[in-house]
């Protein structure tokens, strides 16, 4: 099941750490099977606020995630980005080609039922 690295990042500062960020992090990808699926353009807000920009990388799996962010490749460039960039980043698993949001829905409904409960 495919997983994303996901980055919201607020505010940053143009630094010459960042330039040597973004010219060695496709290395550090690649032995993971890690790629760029959104960098940073303007979003088109349409609900909310979204102070920032963001960062998208695709991986095969959350456990290549884990293995990418957590290798010493990519261990040795972080700080150049987190230096100068405020933000967040998480790792989160995707859902499969076939997902569909009804089976989520009845799961729900079963677990509220199964609770006594009522969904409000």
């Amino acid at each position: 099941m495919p997983a994303y690295g996901f980055a919201h990042l607020r505010s940053r500062r143009n630094h010459s750490d960042v330039i040597e960020y973004l010219e060695r992090i496709q290395a550090t990808l690649e032995p993971f099977a890690g790629r760029f699926v959104i960098h940073g353009p303007p979003a088109e807000v349409v609900e909310g606020t979204w102070p920032g920009s963001m960062v998208l990388i695709e991986f095969p799996s959350l456990a290549d995630a884990r293995a990418w962010y957590d290798s010493p490749a990519y261990r040795a460039i972080l700080s150049l980005r987190t230096d100068h960039i405020e933000g967040d980043v998480l790792l989160i698993e995707g859902v499969g080609p076939n997902y569909d949001p009804a089976e989520r829905a009845h799961t729900l409904r079963t677990e509220a039922d199964r609770a006594g409960g009522s969904i409000a």
